[in-house]
């Protein structure tokens, strides 16, 4: 079983000539082809925090979106976000409690295809290097107690391309790096990364950079192609 995978900062759907399109972050998402991904910023911050991606813009796109909005108009927790193309069946989702002093968090969906379960977790990380540690900790410890084949992708703010932060995964997961994908206009740094448990094999990763992805937001989406081991 293969799929592909993707995380994507859409910064509440404003890009970098400072318009708010949603349309435009559809566009990237349809570019990428993904079977699964991982949005951050994907609400508004303050007041009702309502989602920046209409539930009919997804509907036409063929998204399903993983329930885990605690909040009526929102999409996700915190801004983190889960969509999933038609034909993947969506078993349920939860937000997880994390650590933190910032409005961050993660969400976990749990999803089937093929005969196959396997579950996702989006997040996007503190900017203390401290707490994204415990954070990071944390978000493992609740991915483990599923017992099953996961993923890990999010905005993890981490500078450092192999350490830092990135050690508190352990070694039961994989750390891929698909290459820098902030700031968009002229990426300097990996702070978008795509994790894997043992139970995959990757098969391809990169950063999707097109005109569109450019300027539709301030982060480039990272993808990877994953396959299930057995599977």
């Amino acid at each position: 079983m293969r799929l592909t995978f993707a995380s994507y900062n859409i910064h509440k759907g404003v890009g970098r000539d400072r318009r708010r399109d949603p349309e435009r972050i559809l566009t990237v998402l349809h570019e990428i082809g993904a079977d699964v991904v991982a949005l951050q910023e994907a609400d508004r911050r303050y007041g009702q925090r309502e989602t920046v991606l209409e539930r009919s813009l997804l509907d036409e796109h063929h998204w399903q979106v993983v329930p885990v909005a605690r909040r009526p108009l929102s999409m996700g927790w915190h801004g983190n976000a889960l969509l999933v193309r038609r034909g993947i069946t969506v078993e349920g989702g939860e937000a997880l409690v994390l650590p933190t002093l910032e409005p961050r968090g993660c969400i976990l969906g749990r999803l089937e295809w093929e005969g196959h379960r396997f579950q996702v977790a989006g997040m996007h990380l503190d900017l203390s290097g401290l707490l994204r540690r415990k954070q990071i900790v944390a978000a493992c410890a609740a991915a483990d107690a599923g017992n099953l084949p996961t993923v890990m992708m999010g905005d993890l703010n981490e500078w450092s391309p192999r350490k830092g932060a990135l050690t508190a995964f352990g070694a039961g997961w994989q750390v891929l790096d698909c290459g820098r994908s902030f700031p968009s206009g002229r990426p300097l740094a990996a702070l978008d990364r795509i994790v894997h448990s043992t139970h995959w094999d990757c098969a391809g990763m990169r950063v999707h950079h097109s005109a569109a992805s450019a300027v539709a937001s301030d982060h480039l989406p990272v993808v990877a192609e994953l396959e299930l081991r057995g599977g």
